[in-house]
């Protein structure tokens, strides 16, 4: 029977598990909107079922943690939160000084807004860094994003506006974001055989979620929001990737992960009308602020990826580090017994 290689073109191009069923899925969204509808049952599932299969993918990704691994999770996820945040802080300073919170009305730049940048830059898409460390990291590395979570939401972002007011965030939103990955850690060191059955299972599941993020994906979005929006999406790659990229290396990484996360998550989009429906004065700039927004999270979402094959390729795979501070050093190999001396008498 002829053989394709179909594995092996798709992984001919830098970070193709991931980009190849991503791009599929956004062209199909974005040409065929429908076709979930249409054919319902299995087929439809495999076009909306992104957030099930990234809990399995959190569960038997959590498998494969080792207890031992949790600090290291505190620190890199502590870090690269605090650079995104902290590149959301000042880009809320600065421009907000510039052009205060109502949209630039003419020019080239028109439409633009202190909100539409902060909201972009301020929210990781956590499917997308962890799909892209389960391929290019370790476990470890893909549990980093629990900390991470807590940029989801509007709440950071009126933080970083300086909204008056309290913005909800419900504890049962934050530990049901954990818990799988929790869940997925207590099985993994309770049952080593559990851990090696369900880590299999990961780089498998990596083009699906892939396919189904990618199928969430409207690329006319780029079109509506203009060269605007396309420059923004690739202002949060590079003004928030080298800072996190810097951040990685002095955490012990290679800089992959840095890059992983200098995206736009998907639920960025909609905090601009959270914004103006906590605050009045936004109103203006929320209108726009979505559509670049939205336009983010489509650009970061295909730029990432190659951005995070290059840096793997250049500066080494967090796969390829040595678990020095999350495994127990190995035990030395006992010497070898001499061997008998040779009989003399044959």
């Amino acid at each position: 029977m002829i053989q394709v290689p179909i594995k092996r073109s798709i992984e001919r191009v830098p970070g193709g598990m991931m980009i190849v069923p991503l791009l599929l899925g956004a062209v199909i969204a974005t040409l065929a909107p429908n076709t979930p509808k249409f054919f319902g049952s299995f087929t439809g599932a495999l076009f909306t079922g992104a957030l099930t299969i990234l809990a399995v993918f959190y569960v038997c990704m959590g498998a494969s943690i080792d207890f031992k691994a949790t600090p290291y999770i505190l620190k890199k996820g502590g870090t690269l939160f605090a650079v995104k945040i902290g590149m959301g802080i000042v880009a809320g300073v600065v421009f907000g000084r510039l052009i205060g919170e109502a949209p630039i009305e003419a020019g080239m730049f028109a439409g633009l807004s202190t909100l539409a940048i902060v909201a972009a830059f301020n929210d990781t898409n956590g499917g997308l860094y962890m799909a892209l460390m389960g391929q290019y990291g370790k476990p470890r590395d893909v549990g980093a994003y629990t900390i991470m979570s807590l940029e989801s939401g509007p709440f950071l972002t009126m933080v970083t506006l300086g909204v008056a007011g309290l913005a909800a965030f419900p504890w049962q939103t934050l530990v049901g974001g954990i818990l799988p990955l929790v869940v997925g850690m207590i099985i993994g060191n309770l049952d080593r055989e559990m851990r090696d059955f369900l880590a299999k299972a990961v780089p498998v599941m990596i083009p699906f979620f892939a396919f189904a993020l990618g199928a969430g994906l409207d690329l006319t979005k780029v079109w509506q929001a203009g060269l605007l929006g396309l420059g923004l999406g690739v202002a949060v790659v590079i003004v928030t990737g080298i800072p996190l990229f810097f951040a990685d290396r002095l955490t012990g990484g290679t800089g992959v992960a840095g890059v992983a996360a200098a995206s736009t998550a998907g639920n960025a989009a909609a905090v601009p009308a959270i914004i103006a429906a906590s605050n009045p004065i936004y109103a203006d700039a929320a209108k726009t602020a979505t559509i670049l927004v939205a336009a983010c999270v489509v650009v970061t979402a295909i730029l990432v990826p190659f951005a995070t094959a290059w840096t793997a390729r250049v500066f080494g795979a967090p796969a390829d580090l040595p678990d020095d501070d999350a495994a127990e050093p190995a035990a030395p190999a006992p010497a070898a017994s001499p061997a008998p001396p040779a009989s003399k008498g044959a």
